[in-house]
């Protein structure tokens, strides 16, 4: 029998096995796949190691042991970087400039009517600081032709939303935030 029929063999008489064995040992079936793939990789891997048919579910057992082992310690790294990650978070949250627009939800439904390309030079040089130059670089245009798409942009979305100054919810103040001046 060659070695990938016997492989074959083993894992057809062994997976529900383990996945039963995985599924009791953690909260997610995708988590027992997981382990359960893993598992069959290390085996595929080692194939030339594998033990007599008598000893290779005990064998399958033991890696998947360790695989779990792994799980596990990888799930208490993850909610620990969550923690950091959330206390971070709150710290150091940033209001979003579009909250203080009285009619933020037409200034998004304007903004999802830009071109990809405009839209995200209006956003990363309003709401993310970024110069022209630098938002250009971003996505990958020119500088003369960010300078051009922004200022498109910032029309586009002026007309989009309205610019009349008396109009309830006039946002003409957004559009115009200052952008700093760059050394050329």
């Amino acid at each position: 029998m060659s070695s990938e029929d016997r492989f074959r063999h083993v894992y057809a008489g062994n997976f529900e096995a383990l996945l039963a064995y995985a599924s009791r040992r953690v909260e997610q079936p995708d988590d027992a796949a997981d382990v359960v793939a893993e598992t069959f990789l290390v085996a595929w891997r080692r194939s030339a190691d594998l033990p007599s048919d008598d000893e290779v579910r005990l064998w399958l057992y033991g890696v998947a042991r360790r695989v779990l082992a792994n799980h596990h310690r990888s799930g208490i790294r993850r909610e620990r970087l969550g923690e950091r990650l959330r206390q971070c978070l709150t710290a150091v949250s940033t209001p979003d400039p579009g909250s203080e627009v009285p009619q933020r939800l037409a200034v998004q439904a304007a903004l999802r009517r830009l071109n990809d390309t405009d839209r995200e030079m209006l956003l990363l040089t309003v709401w993310e600081g970024l110069q022209p130059r630098e938002a250009a670089e971003v996505v990958g245009v020119s500088p003369t032709a960010a300078r051009t798409r922004l200022s498109r942009a910032r029309a586009r979305l002026r007309e989009l939303v309205g610019d009349d100054p008396h109009a309830p919810g006039h946002v003409l103040d957004v559009l115009a935030v200052p952008v700093p001046k760059e050394g050329r």
